[in-house]
């Protein structure tokens, strides 16, 4: 996936500034594909000269004037082709699993307070899901809201998963001690 088809879709969500887009890009898709604000300038400007996007200046009366951001007809058929593409599943590349590795040829019982670092960063980012599940999805959803919300159970199981594996490492870690 390439940030141009992921700031696509956001923009189809809602036309915005390189500003609003960045800070929505930060607690929507920047959980599953991050982003530097600067990346996302960059982007947009390819974008906008490959046709992609249109800006439209909207003059500020009490701040700078800014450029508000929308999709065109030859962004929406760059999507089109994009998801009509096939994709395989992405590696994972993860420096606490060759750690974890490695551990055995060193102090294993040393990657506990890592484990435990690790164990809470998931457990806080799946009570922040938690907390946009209840507040943006209850009662009946309309099909982009059902297929954002698909994203986001994808994101709760993927830290329920790495909490449950954090405690079963961190349980072998532990025994190792004795």
């Amino acid at each position: 996936m390439s940030l141009d088809h992921a700031l696509l879709v956001s923009l189809l969500e809602k036309p915005s500034s390189g500003y609003e887009l960045a800070r929505r890009f930060d607690r929507s898709i920047g959980y599953f594909w991050h982003a530097t604000h600067q990346q996302i300038y960059r982007v947009l400007s390819r974008m906008e000269e490959a046709g992609w996007v249109d800006a439209e200046v909207q003059p500020g009366e009490t701040a700078p004037d800014r450029k508000e951001y929308s999709v065109t007809a030859t962004g929406r058929d760059e999507l089109a082709r994009w998801l009509a593409e096939p994709t395989e599943p992405e590696g994972v590349r993860d420096i606490l699993m060759v750690k974890l590795r490695g551990a055995a040829f060193g102090d294993a019982a040393g990657l506990i307070p890592e484990l435990e670092h690790h164990r809470a960063a998931h457990a806080n980012r799946l009570t922040c899901y938690r907390v946009i599940e209840t507040r943006d999805f209850a009662g009946v959803l309309d099909t982009q809201r059902a297929l954002q919300y698909m994203v986001l159970k994808s994101g709760i199981r993927f830290e329920q998963g790495w909490l449950e594996w954090c405690e079963e490492a961190l349980g072998l870690l532990r025994s190792f001690k004795q």
